[in-house]
C-alpha cells in the first residue's frame, strides 16, 4: 500500500513539474513573440510566481518519491534505466536552475520598462535566447525520463 501511496504522489508531482513547465514555457514564449512589453511584463511575472509555487515543490517531490520508490521497489540505483532517468533528471535540472535565474532578470527587466515606457533593453533579448536554448535541451531530456519511468526498460 505505501509503494502505491508514493507512486501517486511522484505520478501527480510529475504531471505538475511537466504541466507548469509546458504551460509557463508557451506562456512566457508567446508572449516574448508578440514584443509588447506589458504583456511580456505580465507574463513574465506570472511565470515567476508559478515556478515558485509549482515547479520547485514538485522538482523536490519528483525526486525524493523517486528515490523512495528505487528504496521500496528493490531496484538498483546506479544501474539500467533508474540511472539513465536519474542522470537525465539532473541534466534537466541542470539546465532549469539557470532559467529560474534567468527569468527573474527578464521580469526585472521587463517591469523596468513597462513602468518607464521603453522598451525592452538588447539584454532582455539574448536572455530569451538563453532561456529558450536551456528549454530546448531541457524539454526532451525530461520526455526521456518520462518514457523511462513508464516504459522501464
Amino acid at each position: 500500500m505505501l509503494y502505491l501511496w508514493v507512486k501517486w504522489v511522484h505520478v501527480v508531482s510529475s504531471t505538475i513539474l511537466f504541466g507548469t513547465g509546458i504551460g509557463t514555457a508557451f506562456f512566457m514564449f508567446m508572449a516574448n513573440r508578440r514584443k509588447e512589453v506589458p504583456g511580456i511584463a505580465f507574463a513574465s511575472r506570472h511565470v515567476v510566481i508559478a515556478d515558485w509555487l509549482f515547479t520547485t515543490p514538485a522538482v523536490i517531490v519528483q525526486l525524493l518519491s523517486g528515490l523512495w520508490l528505487v528504496h521500496l521497489g528493490g531496484l538498483e540505483l546506479f544501474g539500467g534505466w533508474v540511472l539513465g532517468g536519474l542522470m537525465l533528471y539532473l541534466f534537466a535540472g541542470a539546465c532549469w536552475l539557470p532559467v529560474v535565474w534567468i527569468q527573474i532578470r527578464m521580469r526585472d527587466l521587463a517591469n523596468v520598462a513597462y513602468a518607464s515606457g521603453e522598451p525592452l533593453p538588447p539584454l532582455y533579448w539574448t536572455y530569451e535566447r538563453w532561456w529558450v536554448s536551456l528549454g530546448a535541451l531541457a524539454f526532451p531530456a525530461i520526455v526521456v525520463v518520462f518514457y523511462l519511468m513508464v516504459v522501464k526498460p
